[in-house]
């Protein structure tokens, strides 16, 4: 049986045609579950995409310390020449980092990346946030 975790990955790759990656990795970095377009050739092997993993979820940590100030972070992207990743934190109320989202899309797709984040993503972390709660 599939986990919450795998579940969501699923969905969540399944959202448009320009997703190529999703993963969920607890507060350290750590991953739990991850999916890929079906006939992806991957840029990154499994342990690069461990290891960034690991770095996402530091940089995680580090903006939400800001969002006393600067409010609460939907996202962070990244455009690089190969791909763009994108991640996002799912914490509890009092600001602490459960979750973060890993995300890659086609560079060609640069100009849709927020609309499908804002549109599709979001809404599905949101109705799957109560189920990751409970596993952490």
């Amino acid at each position: 049986m599939k986990t919450p975790f795998q579940n969501f990955c699923d969905k969540a790759v399944s959202l448009d045609p320009a997703v190529r990656f999703v993963g969920i990795a607890d507060g350290e970095g750590n991953l739990v579950a991850t999916s890929e377009r079906k006939g992806l050739k991957p840029i990154m092997t499994p342990e690069e995409r461990a290891q960034y993993a690991i770095t996402a979820a530091t940089r995680q940590y580090t903006r939400l310390r800001w969002e006393y100030l600067l409010g609460k972070i939907c996202y962070a992207c990244s455009f690089y020449a190969k791909l763009i990743r994108a991640t996002i934190p799912i914490s509890h109320e009092n600001g602490r980092l459960v979750y973060v989202v890993l995300m890659s899309f086609d560079v060609k797709s640069g100009d849709k990346v927020h609309g499908i984040i804002m549109k599709k993503v979001l809404p599905l972390v949101k109705r799957s946030k109560a189920g990751f709660m409970k596993r952490a």
